[in-house]
């Protein structure tokens, strides 16, 4: 048993980073004022990222953007990166992969290192108001015990084996999902499990990538968030989006959140 848990524990649902480990949790990422220059007002040809993802980085549900305030630093590097390679393809807005191509690499770590700064409030997705919307939307406390016990009958390991308590991150290992927008998470956890059921856990070659439909996420390093969300369920989506947006980062006897993630 204890072999299988460990097992399960290093499947991750996360997308690790293939990106260098800083020297210390204090090395700075980037340069914050340029970072937030762009994110405000944005640079050239590329839009102020405030445009979708909303001057507190808290992204919005109607638009499908995702929560960037406190988000790991060199997670956004990576994804930046990997849309500016193609390696990840913007299906919600299609913006992002032009925008990416329209900052240079400093400024994808300036960026970066100015998300992180921004400690906005854990808000979350509304879920009463989404239902009114005529979102499906799932069961919170059924999510919960997904993403700390994970689904062992049909092969879910829990999300916080990489993500931390609530999904708050590990360091600069996995990125932050406490908190993330609902319609945000839901549709990436799909992507992930349409990228397994298409292409396993391999690393895509330039033509595969360029081929590569829609709504098929494959740039998780190792496949790791493939192999675990190709076993989720439709049901557990939308469970695991509806605890994680309102889940918050810190426990009852510890209410700091870290000062760092």
């Amino acid at each position: 048993m204890k072999r299988v848990k460990t097992t399960m524990g290093l499947l991750a649902i996360a997308s690790c980073l293939a990106v260098p480990a800083l020297a210390s949790a204090d090395e700075a990422f980037g340069n914050v004022d340029n970072g937030r220059k762009i994110f405000q007002e944005g640079k050239g040809d590329v839009p102020a990222c405030q445009s979708c993802h909303r001057l507190d980085g808290l992204g919005d549900d109607s638009q499908g953007t995702p929560r960037l305030a406190y988000q790991v630093d060199s997670y956004i590097f990576k994804q930046l990166k990997d849309f500016e390679a193609n390696r990840r393809t913007d299906d919600t807005m299609f913006a992002m992969n032009d925008v990416a191509k329209g900052l240079s690499e400093q400024d994808k770590r300036d960026v970066a290192a100015y998300v992180h700064t921004l400690k906005t409030p854990y808000l979350g997705s509304d879920l009463e108001q989404l239902k009114k919307d005529g979102v499906e939307v799932g069961e919170p406390y059924k999510g919960k015990m997904i993403v700390e016990y994970g689904a062992p009958d049909h092969g879910v390991p829990a999300c916080k084996s990489c993500h931390g308590f609530h999904g708050r991150s590990a360091g600069r290992m996995y990125p932050a999902i406490v908190g993330q927008n609902y319609v945000y998470l839901k549709h990436e956890l799909e992507s992930f499990r349409n990228g397994y059921r298409k292409y396993g856990t391999k690393t895509l070659s330039k033509d595969e990538l360029a081929n590569k439909e829609d709504n098929e996420r494959v740039n998780d390093y190792m496949g790791q968030m493939r192999a675990v969300a190709g076993h989720l369920t439709d049901e557990d989506i939308k469970n695991i989006a509806a605890f994680l947006t309102v889940a918050k980062p810190n426990t009852p006897g510890n209410p700091r959140t870290p000062g760092r993630l």
